[in-house]
This record gives C-alpha cells, sequence and structure tokens, in this order.
C-alpha cells in the first residue's frame, strides 16, 4: 500500500525510455568505478611488468648508491638462465629464502579482477594467475659495497622476515623504492575496484624516487652503477640496455663497465651479444676507435664474444706487436695471448719468405743472363743500391755506443740498470717497422724511396760514370726493381680489417696470410704496419673454449 503523503516518481512512455536507453552505450558501475584515475594521467598502468613483477616475482633485489634505492622484483627462473651467480645462490645448499604466507582469497580475486580488466581494456599482458593455496619461496639481495673504497659492491643474500617480505613484497608491489615513500592507507569508504587500481598505481610509482632523493647529489661512480645494474638486469628480460648512441668514446665506457659486471655475476653470454649489437651500428666510427685503441678493444671484443670487433683488434695488436705486450700479458688469460702469438708467428714467417726472395731479386741483360760486376757494372750497381736499401730498411737500427746512450741518473740520463736493458733489448726488428718498409715497397706509384734525387747522389760516388745518360738508365732499371718488388710483396699488402676494407679496393690474388683468392688492398696511408693477417672462426678464444 503507498501513503499519499509520498510522491510517486513519474516515468514517460515506454517507447521514450527504451530510446533514451539506445542513445548511448551501456557503462556498468563497475566499469565507472574501475577506470577512475586516482594518480592521473592514465587510469590503469600494469604493475606486474619488469621491474617489479608483483604476482609472479620470487627475487627481491636492492640496488642502493648514493642515497638512491633502486627495488626488482624478478624471477628466479629467469635469473637462474641468464646468470650463473644467481644459479648458484638460490639452489639448495645456498639458498636463504624465506617463505611467504599463503595467498589468501581476497588477494587472489583482486588479481583476477585486475587481470580481466587489463585484458578488456586491450593491453594483453601476459600474467601468471596466483591459484596455489600453498606458502611462496622469495629471495632477497642488497647490494653490499664493501669495507673500504677498493671492495667491489656485490649482491649478498639476505634472510627476509615474514614480516618485511609482507611489506615491501605484497601482492600490489608495495614497499618503497626509497625509505621516504609511504604506503598509502586505504579509507574506510573506498570501493574495492578503485581500490585496486589504486594500489596498483602505487606499485607502479614505487620506483619513482622523491623530489627530496632528487634533489640530492649522485657521484658518477653511483651513478653509473645504478645504471650498469639496470642495464644488466633489463637484458635478462630482452629490454634494451640503455647506453650512449651517439657518443662512441661514452659508448664504450659504459659497454666496458656493463661487461665487467656481467663478468662479476656469470653473465657475459647473455650480455655480450647485447653490447656487440650496439657497438657495431657505430660502423666506420668505430673502426676508427679500434685502431687507435686495439688493446682495449681487444678486450671488450673478447668479453664480449664479438666476432667483428675481436678480429679488427687482434690485426692491429698483430701488426704493431710487440708494441703493447706488457699490457696484454699483464690483462689478458692464457688462451688470448697463444692466439696473439700464433698469428704473430705465421705473419713472421710470411715476411721471412718473402724478404728472402727480395734480396734474391736481381736483373737480366738483353740475352737473358744474370746481372754480374762482368757483364753490366752499371746494372749491378743498381741492384746493390737497391739491396742496401732493403738491408737497412729491414734491419734493426744499431745501438749507440756506452758514451752515446747517457750519463748517469743524477745527470737525468738513464740509469745504469735501465742502461743494462737496452743493452739485452732483443737485436729482431719488429713487426711495425717491418710493416713500414713492406707499405713502402707495395706502393702503387714506389715514389717513396730510392728517388731521382737518392740515385743522383749515389752516381755521383763514381764521377768516371756519372753522366745524364747513364743517370736515366739507373733510375730505369731500379724502377724495374721497384715494380718486381712490388709483386713479391703483394701478398703482404692485403687486409683483413673493416677500417681499410671501406676504403680499399678488392683485387684477385695468389693469396695472403690466410691464403684467400681475393685480398683486398689497404688503402693508402691508412696504417703504416702489415694488417694481412686472417682471423678464421678456429683462431676465435671462445671456440676453443667450447
Amino acid at each position: 500500500m503507498i501513503s499519499q503523503s509520498e510522491p510517486l516518481p513519474l516515468r514517460g512512455p515506454s517507447s521514450v525510455v527504451s530510446a533514451r536507453s539506445a542513445s548511448r552505450p551501456h557503462v556498468s558501475s563497475r566499469s565507472k568505478r574501475y577506470n577512475r584515475s586516482h594518480t592521473g594521467g592514465s587510469s590503469y598502468v600494469p604493475q606486474n611488468e619488469f621491474p617489479v613483477f608483483s604476482h609472479s616475482g620470487d627475487v627481491e633485489i636492492f640496488i642502493k648508491a648514493g642515497g638512491r634505492e633502486n627495488r626488482y622484483l624478478l624471477h628466479r627462473h629467469t635469473l637462474t638462465r641468464c646468470s650463473g651467480f644467481f644459479e648458484a645462490s638460490t639452489s639448495q645448499e645456498w639458498s636463504k629464502a624465506s617463505l611467504l604466507p599463503p595467498v589468501d582469497a581476497a588477494s587472489r580475486e583482486l588479481a583476477r579482477i585486475g587481470e580481466d580488466s587489463a585484458s578488456s581494456s586491450g593491453n594483453e599482458v601476459a600474467r601468471p594467475r596466483i591459484n596455489s593455496p600453498g606458502p611462496r619461496k622469495r629471495w632477497r639481495y642488497e647490494l653490499d659495497p664493501g669495507n673500504d673504497g677498493d671492495d667491489i659492491p656485490m649482491l649478498v643474500q639476505k634472510e627476509a622476515s615474514t614480516a618485511d617480505s609482507a611489506q615491501s613484497g605484497s601482492l600490489f608491489g608495495g614497499g618503497s623504492a626509497t625509505s621516504n615513500t609511504t604506503t598509502p592507507r586505504r579509507s574506510s569508504h573506498s570501493h574495492t575496484h578503485s581500490t585496486n587500481s589504486f594500489f596498483r598505481s602505487v606499485a607502479n610509482l614505487s620506483m619513482v624516487p622523491t623530489k627530496s632523493d632528487q634533489d640530492a647529489p649522485l657521484s658518477q661512480a653511483d651513478a653509473d652503477l645504478l645504471r650498469d645494474y639496470d642495464n644488466l638486469f633489463r637484458i635478462f628480460y630482452n629490454y634494451p640496455p640503455l647506453l650512449d648512441s651517439i657518443n662512441i668514446a661514452d659508448a664504450y665506457v659504459q659497454c666496458k663497465s656493463l661487461l665487467t659486471l656481467a663478468d662479476q655475476y656469470d653473465a657475459l653470454a647473455v650480455v655480450g651479444p647485447r653490447v656487440d649489437h650496439h657497438l657495431l651500428q657505430f660502423q666506420s666510427r668505430l673502426w676508427k676507435q679500434i685502431a687507435k685503441y686495439p688493446i682495449s678493444y681487444l678486450r671488450l671484443g673478447y668479453l664480449s664474444r664479438s666476432k667483428v670487433i675481436f678480429q679488427e683488434a687482434l690485426i692491429h695488436v698483430v701488426g704493431q706487436w710487440p708494441a703493447g705486450e706488457r699490457s696484454i700479458r699483464q690483462s689478458f688469460p692464457d688462451i688470448v695471448l697463444d692466439i696473439i702469438e700464433d698469428k704473430v708467428d705465421e705473419l713472421e714467417e710470411t715476411v721471412s719468405r718473402i724478404e728472402s726472395r727480395l734480396f734474391r731479386l736481381n736483373l737480366t741483360n738483353s740475352r737473358g743472363e744474370r746481372i754480374t760486376p762482368g757483364t753490366s757494372y752499371l746494372d749491378w750497381l743498381a741492384v746493390s743500391f737497391f739491396r742496401q736499401w732493403l738491408a737497412d730498411n729491414t734491419s734493426p737500427a744499431p745501438l749507440a755506443p756506452p758514451s752515446a746512450r747517457g750519463h748517469s741518473s743524477r745527470d737525468g740520463g738513464p740509469s745504469s740498470r735501465s742502461t743494462a736493458i737496452i743493452a739485452s733489448a732483443p737485436m729482431a726488428p719488429n713487426l711495425a717497422s717491418l710493416g713500414r718498409t713492406y707499405r713502402t715497397l707495395g706502393s702503387a706509384t714506389g715514389a717513396g724511396y730510392l728517388g731521382h734525387d737518392e740515385c743522383k747522389r749515389f752516381l755521383k760516388l763514381t764521377p768516371e760514370l756519372y753522366s745524364r745518360e747513364n743517370l736515366r738508365r739507373f733510375e730505369k732499371r731500379i724502377d724495374e726493381l721497384k715494380s718486381a718488388a712490388r709483386e713479391i710483396v703483394r701478398p703482404l699488402m692485403g687486409s683483413g680489417l673493416e677500417l681499410e676494407m671501406e676504403r680499399g679496393a678488392v683485387t684477385p690474388n695468389s693469396g695472403g696470410v690466410g691464403g684467400s683468392s681475393n685480398v683486398p688492398v689497404a688503402a693508402s696511408g691508412m696504417t703504416s704496419y702489415l694488417t694481412c693477417v686472417r682471423v678464421m672462426e678456429r683462431d676465435l678464444p671462445w671456440a676453443v673454449e667450447d
């Protein structure tokens, strides 16, 4: 029974109601509440993603440097696949995992709602559902800076209490990335769905530093440390590392630091290819940098297992041997030293064969007979002149007499110990000086040695032979010797460098050190040493190790 004092609600005709309903799409109250934004910007940000997998993560990592702290909640199965350190430290023998309390039904329902809402909004993100009623394991790592400045910061495993785990690793990714961040409280009148959205936003903002953190000064070393760890974990999850893509010098420093960290955690197999891919994008700028700092890039190529970078640097190192030998012996493993020495031996053997052919080089007369002092004295002088130049440029410089080597150390000259070292130095010429000689012999014009003035001065030493006609004939015979020498040294003019192949030409040849039928001819003036070393797959250190 309806009281007369209460006004009756008025409704329009059913046709009018139907028209109003059809004029706008139906939006449920659940959707309106869920899509409401509490933090501004996007109404929904997935929380179960890198760097905090709040639904499925089971390894909590805290990286703190210079007052900043980054928190990661990652997966054991991913970390153990990428890093030998995590594989060993989370094993049953070394593990300090803590057990989280079982996930209650309300939390599982909130996680399910979040997943359903993400799917309905078009953001398909694969997330494991939390269905297991039993306790879960969680590992906790913190960065230990060490006792003094010389110690290398290292992740150490900590035993986290149930209360700490519940606070820092709740279903919603609660727990702050910095000590200044607090977990918001739920108001008693908030609806379940809006609370879910609110906590989801807070979880994704947990990695954002507060204003006080942003204003705090951060040293370059601390910034590099945070960047390296972040890049390490990004690579583990198939994200590109954040490395400089403009300045190659800065990119090298960042890549070297990242590889050192990956080596520390036995993760070079995963990190190396990413570094290789990033540096190879510099192309010609990279080849020039390797030419300037071959030893540094040889180590980087070794750590990253980059065939191109390692090969490029190795050719430079071998061509300039023994330059940098002491540094290489101190900082490289034996397997790399063995490869370098093998390539040096191969190059020296090839140089020795070619050198013997050059010293046997001779001229013939019109009847095809070899020149001798008795058959043609002027032509024999040309051969002798050429051989003398060759001997002078393929032999080490003679040692200065003791009186010319310097005075006592108190006079500012070398000490007796340094003098003894100089006196005991090997007499064989190094590959770098030999390279300059053979580059000169292999030049296209031959204008770099035994030119007109040198020939004229030499011939004037025998006044009775000097005349314009004899000088022209003498220079012609010298040119014949130069042409023959150019063909003999051609195998040494090949190059395996990307730096020289970009500007050089490829010409058919019988082969160089590597026996290739097409040897790239090095561009003139690129390098003064020999770069004809060929590096095969079997020569790579990781191929030998595997």
